[in-house]
C-alpha cells in the first residue's frame, strides 16, 4: 500500500470511530480500579465495532489500570499558575536558548516546514521544547494503558474514547504497541500527540513510508500539519489578539500554555 493510501485508510478508520454516537459507547465507567477488567471486555466489543483488529484488541486485553495517570489527571497544578510562574516552572528561558540553536543548526528543515504548512519555526520548536524538552523525555507510561484508563474513568470518559480507539488502531497498524511509552495522559512522541490526533494528522515527514511519532522529522511535520489543518493562516501573527493565537488553543486548551508558546515562539523566531 502506498503512503498516500495508508494515510487515507487511517483517516477513514478514525472517522468511523469518531462518528459513533454517544449511545454506541455503552461500557460503564468507574472511578476506581475495581471495575477496569470488566470494563475492558465491554469496551473491546465497542472497539471491534469501530474497526479495531486483533492486535489492537490484544493490546487492550493486556492494558493495566494506570493509577499514576489518574493521580496526574487530578493534579494539573501548573496550568493554574500565573504566566510568569508557568514559564519559570516549565523552563522557558532554556527552551528559547536551545530553540534558537536548533533553528540555526537546521534552517533548511524549518524553512521547508514553513513553506509547506505556513507555521513558523518558533512555534514548532517551542511546542517541541515544552512538550518533551526536544525529545529528551517522551514519557514513562504505557500509551494504551493510560488512554484506556482515562476512557474508563468517569471524569472525562467521552473526551478520551476516540483517542482510545485511535491508540488501538495505531497498534493494529504497527505504529505503536502495547509497551510503547508516552506521557501520563497517553500522549505520544516528540510533541505528545493524543492517539486520535496522531491517526488523523500524522504525516511521513522523512519519506520512509511510515509515520513514526518517535522520529523527530515525522513528529514536527505532523505538528505543523495539525496546526495548519486547525486553521493556521500563513503569514499572519500568532500573538494574543492575532489570527493564529486561537489555533494554538487547538493544541492545548490552557490559556497560560498558549501564551507561553506564543511568547517563546516569537523569541525563537526573533
Amino acid at each position: 500500500m502506498s503512503f498516500r493510501s495508508f494515510a487515507h485508510a487511517l483517516a477513514l478508520s478514525l472517522t468511523t470511530a469518531f462518528c459513533l454516537t454517544p449511545a454506541a459507547y455503552a461500557a460503564s465507567c468507574g472511578n476506581t480500579s475495581a471495575g477496569f477488567e470488566a470494563w475492558k471486555k465491554e469496551f473491546a466489543a465497542e472497539a471491534q465495532r469501530a474497526g479495531v483488529k486483533q492486535r489492537g484488541l490484544d493490546a487492550l486485553a493486556r492494558a493495566s489500570y494506570a493509577s499514576g495517570t489518574i493521580a496526574a489527571d487530578r493534579n494539573q497544578k501548573s496550568f493554574k499558575y500565573t504566566l510568569s510562574k508557568f514559564m519559570q516552572v516549565r523552563g522557558a528561558g532554556t527552551i528559547v536558548a536551545q530553540g534558537r540553536k536548533r533553528k540555526a543548526q537546521s534552517p533548511s528543515f524549518y524553512q521547508a516546514l514553513e513553506r509547506q504548512y505556513g507555521v513558523p519555526a518558533g512555534v514548532i520548536i517551542a511546542i517541541h521544547g515544552m512538550e518533551t524538552a526536544f525529545g529528551g523525555f517522551m514519557g514513562d507510561t504505557s500509551v494504551v494503558s493510560a488512554i484506556t484508563t482515562l476512557t474508563y474513568d468517569c471524569r472525562r470518559s467521552g473526551f478520551f474514547q476516540p483517542h482510545a480507539i485511535g491508540a488501538l488502531m495505531l497498534v493494529d497498524r504497527g505504529a505503536i504497541d502495547g509497551a510503547t511509552k508516552g506521557a501520563k495522559h497517553g500522549e505520544l512522541g516528540h510533541t505528545q500527540f493524543l492517539p486520535g490526533n496522531a491517526m488523523t494528522y500524522g504525516v511521513d515527514g522523512n519519506g520512509d513510508g511510515r509515520i513514526d511519532f518517535y522520529n523527530q522529522t515525522d513528529a514536527l511535520a505532523s505538528t505543523a500539519n495539525f496546526l495548519r489543518a486547525k486553521g493556521w493562516q500563513p503569514g499572519q501573527g500568532y500573538q494574543e489578539g492575532q489570527p493564529n493565537f486561537a489555533v494554538i488553543k487547538q493544541w492545548n486548551a490552557a490559556t497560560v500554555y498558549q501564551q507561553a508558546i506564543a511568547i517563546m515562539g516569537a523569541r525563537i523566531d526573533g
